[in-house]
C-alpha cells in the first residue's frame, strides 16, 4: 500500500523519538514536512534528521499529500491545533496530554470524532515489551484477582530543565509532575489494572524551584475492580529512579520497572521480560529508546489504513486525565474524590 503522508507540528524537545521512528517506518510513512513558528528550530530539525520543514502551518494543513498530522506542541495549544487539523481532513496523533483537564480533553476527543477522523495519543509506554507481556498475563488471569496496584515515579528534573521559559508553570504546561511526567506511568497502570474509582491525595509544590505546579504528589487509590494501592510521584528525587508499577494478585505478583518485567507465582520459575531500567527519570528526560514510539506510530498508521481505532485512542486516554483531575481536586479539598467515568 502507498505510504501515508505525515507532517509534524512542533519541533522542540519531544520531536526526537518521533523523527527517529518515522525514519524507521518509510514503508508506511512518507514524511512531508515539519513545522515550527521558530526558524531556528526548523533549521535544526532538517539538519539533525535530514527531514524537510515548511515555513507555515497552512503549508502543512493545506497540503493534500498530508494524511496524518503529529502534534508535539505545549499542552494548551493542543485543542486548537488538533481540531484545526481534523477540520482540514487530517488524522491526528497528539502528544500527551490531550489537554490540561479531563473536561477539556473530552471536548477535544468529541470534536475530532465528529469530524470522522482518527485521534491517537502518544502514550508509548503501553507498547513497551514488558507492559505488553503483562497485559496478556492479566487478561489470562495469571495473577488471579488483583488485590493491590501501586506505582512510584521518583524522578529528577534539574535547574536547567526548569530554566526554559514557562517550564513547570500552569500557564504553559497546564500542570506539574502528574500531567507532565507521571502521566505515562499512570496511563499504563490504568491500561493494565483498569480504571480507578476513588482517590485521596496530597499534592505539593516544593521550594526547590520557582514553579507554580505540583512537583510532589501522593495518593491512596481504589480501583473499580476492588484493588487498592498508592501513587507516589515527584521530580525532586535526585538523581532520578526508574518508574515502577507493582501488582499483587491472589495467584502471584508482578513488578514493571521501566521496560523490565518480573512475574512471580508460588512454586514456579519467575517470568522475566528484559528491557532497559532507564526511562527518562534523570536529568536527561529524553534518555530512552524510540522503539515504543515506533510501535505506537506504526499502530496508528495501520489503524488509519484499516479503518479501526488505534491502540491508544483519544477516548482511551481520558481515563488518566480523570484520575489526575481527581487527585488534584482531592488535595485541594482535603477529601476523598470519586474519579469520573469515561
Amino acid at each position: 500500500m502507498k505510504p501515508l503522508g505525515v507532517g509534524i507540528i512542533g519541533l522542540g524537545m519531544a520531536v526526537k523519538p518521533h523523527a527517529l521512528a518515522l525514519k524507521d517506518l518509510t514503508e508506511k510513512a512518507q514524511f512531508v514536512g515539519g513545522y515550527s513558528p521558530t526558524p531556528k528550530r526548523r533549521e535544526e530539525f532538517t539538519r539533525t534528521y535530514g527531514l524537510p520543514a515548511v515555513e507555515s502551518l497552512d503549508a502543512l494543513l493545506g497540503n493534500s499529500q498530508v494524511d496524518v498530522v503529529m502534534i508535539l506542541t505545549p499542552p494548551r495549544t493542543h485543542a486548537d491545533l488538533a481540531i484545526q487539523a481534523a477540520k482540514a481532513g487530517k488524522h491526528v496523533l497528539l502528544e500527551k496530554p490531550v489537554d490540561v483537564t479531563h473536561q477539556r480533553a473530552r471536548a477535544v476527543v468529541t470534536a475530532i470524532e465528529a469530524e470522522g477522523k482518527k485521534l491517537g495519543v502518544v502514550f508509548q509506554h503501553r507498547f513497551r515489551s514488558g507492559a505488553a507481556k503483562l497485559r496478556g498475563l492479566l487478561a489470562d488471569k495469571a495473577l488471579g484477582d488483583l488485590l493491590g496496584v501501586s506505582c512510584s515515579v521518583r524522578w529528577w528534573r534539574s535547574a536547567e530543565y526548569y530554566a526554559q521559559p514557562g517550564r513547570g508553570m500552569i500557564e504553559r504546561d497546564g500542570g506539574g509532575v502528574l500531567l507532565t511526567q507521571a502521566i505515562h506511568t499512570l496511563d499504563v497502570m490504568l491500561d493494565l489494572a483498569g480504571p480507578a474509582q476513588r482517590v485521596s491525595a496530597i499534592c505539593r509544590t516544593s521550594a526547590m524551584r520557582s514553579i507554580d505546579s505540583e512537583d510532589i504528589a501522593c495518593a491512596v487509590v481504589e480501583f473499580r475492580n476492588g484493588a487498592v494501592g498508592v501513587i507516589d510521584a515527584t521530580t525532586t528525587a535526585y538523581p532520578g529512579y526508574p518508574e515502577r508499577i507493582e501488582f499483587a494478585g491472589t495467584l502471584g505478583s508482578a513488578v514493571l520497572e521501566a521496560e523490565r518485567l518480573i512475574v512471580q507465582r508460588p512454586g514456579e520459575v519467575p517470568t522475566q521480560v528484559d528491557g532497559s531500567s532507564a526511562g527518562g527519570g534523570g536529568a536527561d528526560p529524553m534518555a530512552f529508546s524510540h522503539e515504543p514510539h515506533r510501535r505506537l506510530i506504526e499502530d496508528f498508521l495501520d489503524a488509519v489504513r484499516m479503518g479501526r481505532q488505534p491502540r491508544v485512542s483519544g477516548r482511551s486516554a481520558l481515563a488518566v486525565h480523570a484520575l489526575i483531575d481527581a487527585m488534584l481536586a482531592s488535595s485541594r479539598d482535603g477529601a476523598k474524590v470519586d474519579v469520573a467515568h469515561v
